[in-house]
């Protein structure tokens, strides 16, 4: 068990969840708004999406991005900002007896490079890798695309911008990358670690599998736990428990309670309480900064 840990709150995604829920942020200002009630709740960092206006899923434009960070940068509240670069790694592929040529509708595919043009404009102090290729919902022709040689691409250019990436790991073998891009050194020792649990296909939210990853973590390395859906609140606290920070927020989960509609702040506030009952004290932003030796950009 560790005694401090660190909130991270993931405000909005890029899935259907807007469809579910009237409070998952769609707008820049919308967004940016969320992530400044998290962080007054406790949230040290804030890992941002952004939302095509018309569709409400998730898009790359830097314009977007830009909106939002401003309006985080002008407020009164100083989180760490996370960007995503999962974006452009979106295929879905035809019919199975026909798989080619891709569907258009979903499909994203973008350059290593081009998939980090709001990063490389914004400076964030942390932006998020995914870590590998994986299968996405049970009757889907989705897949999110992450090659290897992608993400030695990506990781090599965000340690030329001074950014340091979070790397999300949904299984245990791209752990294996992890391992492979520290001991190449495109990824900084100590590595930072975000593991994603609960996601169909992806490593199951069962302790069993959690302590798996564990033991894989290359050493030295500062990592987070959360899952998805109605486990959040229970790995806020298990988080701790097996040396890990927290991830909260409505990227993840939609509900406070069963039939509770919940916030992102809501959800802060939630895992809060929960640590500071456990004895577990709450990182401030300039702590992590400090921590994780972040290179302040604005």
């Amino acid at each position: 068990m560790i005694s401090e840990v660190f909130i991270t709150c993931a405000v909005t995604g890029s899935g259907s969840s807007v469809e579910h829920s009237p409070h998952v942020p769609v707008t820049p200002e919308q967004i940016a708004d969320s992530a400044i009630e998290a962080a007054r709740e406790g949230a040290a960092v804030v890992h941002i999406h952004v939302r095509d206006l018309e569709t409400r899923r998730g898009a790359r434009d830097p314009a977007l991005y830009r909106a939002v960070v401003q309006r985080i940068r002008k407020s009164d509240v100083n989180p760490v900002i996370n960007l995503t670069a999962g974006m452009g790694g979106d295929l879905v592929l035809g019919e199975p007896q026909s798989p080619l040529p891709p569907n258009p509708a979903g499909t994203d595919m973008a350059g290593a490079l081009e998939r980090l043009v709001h990063v490389e404009e914004l400076r964030p102090e942390i932006c998020t890798l995914d870590c590998g290729t994986m299968n996405w919902g049970a009757r889907s022709q989705y897949i999110m695309v992450n090659t290897a040689g992608t993400l030695r691409v990506m990781a090599a250019r965000v340690k030329e911008l001074g950014v340091r990436p979070e790397l999300e790991v949904f299984d245990t073998g791209q752990l294996v990358l992890v391992r492979d891009l520290v001991e190449e050194g495109v990824i900084e020792d100590p590595a930072l670690i975000q593991l994603c649990m609960g996601i169909r296909y992806g490593a199951p939210d069962d302790l069993t599998t959690l302590m798996t990853l564990v033991h894989r973590i290359p050493p030295q390395a500062i990592y987070s736990a959360f899952s998805i859906g109605r486990m959040q609140l229970p790995y806020a606290a298990l988080a701790p428990l097996v040396g890990a920070n927290v991830r909260v927020g409505l990227e993840d989960n939609l509900y406070l309670s069963r039939g509770q509609l919940a916030t992102n702040a809501a959800l802060v506030r939630r895992a809060v309480e929960i640590l500071v009952r456990m004895g577990v004290r709450v990182m401030s932003a300039d702590e992590v900064r400090q921590k994780l030796a972040l290179r302040v950009h604005n």
